[in-house]
């Protein structure tokens, strides 16, 4: 049969949808300097293929123009079709950023962090996700019998990342029925929200090659596990050292970490609208859930919000290179680039504003009643999303962070979304989302 291979340029969108245009990989020269076209109402689909309520109408054009570093070419060796990938910027036609482009939005909070901390972003994505096919296997969470029966997935996935020009990490069968996680390693800067982008596609492109289904939902099922996005960060400086460590920092923190987190912290509540931006998000961010629940911090705590991970050293030095922190108020309904951008922009507040290094908790947040918690800075995260849209809406400071017209359409693009959900109890919500993600 014949065939003209295509190319798929695409942006991560506001529902963190991978949508673009394909264009013949034999124009691709002249179309990563002039991009396909675009229209600003597309910012405005929500994940179930409804449109808010557009500022845009019909009118204006963009361009989205491909980033050749982002290139993913991708041979399953099945016989199957060459997947041809490439994330782009959107841009207006005198090739500025446009306001609402996700990548372009990053790339801005990179660079304030840069300029209030001389740090560069560490950064790396860790994905749980379920399949939607095969039979259940009650007692297998974590074993080898869970492990194995997915074990075809597993390699063909490992390898098509490979392929993809990412750096594989771990597979392994998780606690949710036929739940998996598939990290990769971290990256610098935007890379790390491209990749994981491209983690995602390649996933659920796998699947579909192997005659599977998969869904990085948030939760499938009311009563049982959800699917979180842990997004791990340290920071490097300007020569490649590791800035994130401090041995006599509290909990190890470096003052700049100290300050960034103390920052993500005092922020959470307005940002989350951002990092977990579904309906059904806020049935996994509950107590007890192991997610989060409430803006803390925690040294070995997966109930806390923001997480320093363990190393595996006695050695200062290699101590300075494996120390990390985790974000877990996080879910795959967000835009890698935007979550990211979000996260960034409340840390490097509290980089410039000097806060100091939070501390680290302990214990259940639940046990302790309210004054106590209001005492010690701590507040109960939004329990819907509708809730954490208003506190975004809310919070001058946040919304000054993005070009002047996001907060009102971002706003404007979830609440279309919700209106889509009005009529549905949590198990058709549920079920909506999993179709979609």
């Amino acid at each position: 049969m014949i065939n003209k291979p295509l190319v798929f340029a695409a942006t991560s969108d506001l529902a963190g949808k991978v949508r673009g245009k394909a264009f013949p990989l034999s124009d691709l020269e002249s179309r990563l300097q002039k991009g396909v076209g675009w229209c600003p109402t597309n910012v405005m689909i929500s994940c179930f293929d409804t449109i808010g309520d557009t500022p845009f109408g019909a009118l204006g054009d963009l361009l989205l123009i491909p980033d050749p570093n982002t290139n993913v070419e991708l041979d399953f060796k099945d016989g199957g079709p060459v997947e041809r990938l490439m994330l782009g910027d959107i841009t207006d036609l005198d090739g500025a950023p446009w306001d609402l482009c996700t990548r372009s939005i990053l790339k801005a909070a990179l660079a304030r962090l840069k300029a209030a901390s001389g740090v560069t972003l560490l950064s790396a994505f860790e994905h749980e996700f379920q399949f939607k096919t095969g039979n259940d296997m009650p007692g297998e969470a974590y074993t080898l019998a869970g492990f194995s029966d997915r074990r075809v997935f597993g390699e063909t996935l490992i390898a098509a990342l490979e392929t993809s020009g990412l750096k594989p990490d771990t597979f392994m069968t998780e606690f949710g029925p036929k739940q998996y996680e598939v990290t990769i390693a971290p990256s610098q800067g935007v890379t790390s929200a491209d990749n994981a982008t491209i983690l995602r596609e390649v996933t659920c492109m796998t699947a579909k090659r192997l005659g599977e289904n998969v869904t990085f939902t948030p939760i499938r099922d009311p009563d049982s596990v959800g699917n979180g996005v842990h997004i791990h960060m340290s920071f490097l400086n300007e020569t490649g050292t590791p800035a994130t460590y401090d041995e006599n920092g509290a909990a190890g923190m470096s003052a700049v970490t100290g300050s960034f987190i103390a920052g993500v912290l005092k922020y959470l509540d307005s940002i989350i609208a951002i990092t977990a931006p579904s309906d059904i998000s806020y049935l996994r961010l509950t107590p007890h859930r192991w997610s989060a629940a409430f803006n803390n911090l925690g040294l070995q705590d997966r109930e806390a919000s923001v997480r320093i991970c363990p190393v595996t050293s006695s050695d200062p030095t290699s101590i300075a290179r494996q120390y990390n922190f985790e974000y877990r108020a996080a879910d795959a309904t967000a835009s890698p680039h935007l979550a990211l951008a979000a996260i960034l922009h409340a840390g490097a507040q509290g980089i410039e504003d000097a806060l100091p290094a939070p501390a680290v908790t302990e214990e259940d947040l639940t046990a302790l009643p309210s004054d106590a918690l209001e005492k010690r800075g701590f507040v109960r995260l939004p329990e819907t999303l509708e809730q954490a849209l208003l506190r975004f809406e809310n919070n001058k400071t946040v919304r000054g962070w993005f070009p002047d017209q996001f907060a009102d359409v971002y706003i404007a693009h979830k609440r279309g979304e919700l209106a889509y959900l009005q009529d549905k109890d949590p198990s058709a919500r549920c079920a909506a989302y999993e179709d979609v993600y």
